[in-house]
């Protein structure tokens, strides 16, 4: 036997893990403090895996040589403080899959726009009729796409910061930082700089042989880049200077300069719409340049991507009002790109699980654009201490089904319902797929 390996949580990828951790001829025990879904108990047993639900029991966790801890657990949680006190080792499931691969790993992480630059990247390398896969935070975990032993030569993940907290060696080939601002806060002590730091860590087993590609417009991350000694290429994209080695945007034409690449196009032919999707866009075609992908496929791919489920994903048009599901915009600053994209007044819906948000970055959008506010949360009384005063009409609702009546009542035709909440999704649904799901389901039944 290779040793024990204990893994908490029994999701994506905690059972990712378990499978791999079996394939590999691990020891295997997986435990859950909650109820673990049907789909993932199926898994666990076809494999063989003996697991626990509804509770976590210190002896078997502890005989454990190494934990493998999902990335929805925190520190705080009482099973974690008793392992930390006994100093077992703790990894993440993308440091214990990346120890089972040699394919390249393109890994992108942010506080927004993750999903969609992993998945534009994604369909590049599809394109261009490369073996790759797509996984990490989106679709199945990295450790499951190892297990299945397929043989890929491209892994492009999503990757989060709860990811990241507990890596070891992983390191990408090609490391994407799309940006910085304050989310999840709740889990670093509401210490920005912890959380900062943790996006960080997706540099730090980089060498000279890898590629770093980073937004030179962000203040969060040029101010911690200057702290830092990274070893890979730096590769920076810009919509405000014109750099020698990066992508950059100037008279609206999108321009890659990199070695022999000399790339562009017009920001009129980009499929995806709205500032944040340009550096989305600069991010991906870096990255096909680095790959040497032809310019037709970048091009292509830039041209026909119509962007990810729950991300400003276009509804339906009912009494000539639009109805946009953004339901993946978990943190304000996704919220402050969907709002900045509005061209029409907006019914706009908000709410879920406040993870230490400041709404006072929102505030000019919404006196501009905003005529009504839906609070579709558990507790509302930050969202109306924020804006009571600044939008006209503010209404508290409980359910998909009575928002999206009242957004019927409230709107006029030329309008825009916007679900866009700004909060995680976890008082009133299972997660924001369940949410944006349900918005879309009741537009439909209007």
């Amino acid at each position: 036997m290779a040793g024990r390996i204990v893994i908490l949580g029994a999701a994506e990828s905690g059972v990712g893990a378990a499978i791999l951790a079996s394939k590999k001829g691990f020891d295997v025990f997986v435990s859950d403090a909650g109820t673990i879904k049907e789909s993932y108990k199926q898994m666990l047993v076809s494999h063989q895996i003996p697991y626990e639900e509804k509770q976590h029991t210190l002896s078997k966790i502890l005989e454990a040589d190494t934990i493998i801890k999902s990335p929805g657990i925190p520190e705080k949680a009482e099973v974690m403080k008793v392992i930390r006190q006994h100093s077992l080792p703790v990894i993440s499931e993308i440091e214990f899959a990346s120890r089972y691969t040699q394919a390249k790993l393109i890994a992108i992480t942010g506080s927004n726009g993750k999903t969609t630059t992993t998945s534009l990247i994604y369909h590049m390398l599809k394109k261009a009729g490369l073996p790759a896969a797509l996984g990490g935070n989106i679709g199945k975990s990295f450790a499951l796409l190892v297990a299945e032993e397929t043989n890929y030569e491209y892994y492009v993940l999503e990757i989060s910061n709860f990811q990241l907290d507990d890596i070891v060696s992983f390191k990408p080939s090609i490391a994407i930082l799309l940006n910085i601002t304050p989310d999840h806060l709740d889990r670093y002590n509401y210490e920005f700089e912890r959380y900062v730091n943790a996006k960080f860590r997706i540099t730090e087993n980089l060498t000279e042989q890898d590629y770093f590609i980073y937004c030179l417009d962000d203040p969060e991350t040029m101010k911690t880049l200057r702290k830092r000694n990274i070893k890979a290429k730096m590769l920076p994209f810009s919509t405000r200077q014109v750099v020698s080695k990066g992508a950059y945007v100037k008279n609206n034409i999108l321009n890659i300069q990199y070695d022999n690449m000399d790339f562009s196009m017009s920001l009129e032919e980009l499929a995806l719409k709205g500032q944040h999707n340009v550096y989305n866009s600069m991010a991906a075609a870096l990255t096909g340049s680095l790959l040497q992908l032809s310019k037709e496929t970048i091009r292509e791919s830039l041209m026909e991507f119509k962007g990810v489920e729950h991300r400003l994903e276009h509804v339906t048009t009912i009494n000539e009002v639009e109805y946009i599901n953004d339901s993946k915009a978990t943190n304000v600053n996704s919220t402050w790109y969907a709002l900045e994209c509005m061209t029409k007044p907006v019914i706009w819906i908000a709410g879920g699980t406040d993870k230490g948000n400041d709404y006072s970055q929102l505030t000019e959008l919404v006196k501009q654009k905003v005529k009504a506010l839906i609070c579709l949360t558990a507790d509302s009384s930050k969202l109306h201490k924020a804006f009571d005063g600044i939008v006209p009409v503010i209404v508290d609702c409980r359910s998909m089904a009575e928002t999206v009546a009242v957004a019927n009542k409230l709107s006029a035709p030329g309008d825009v319902v916007l679900l866009s909440p700004a909060c995680a999704s976890f008082d009133l649904f299972e997660n924001y797929e369940d949410r944006g799901n349900q918005f879309k389901k009741y537009v439909k039944e209007l």
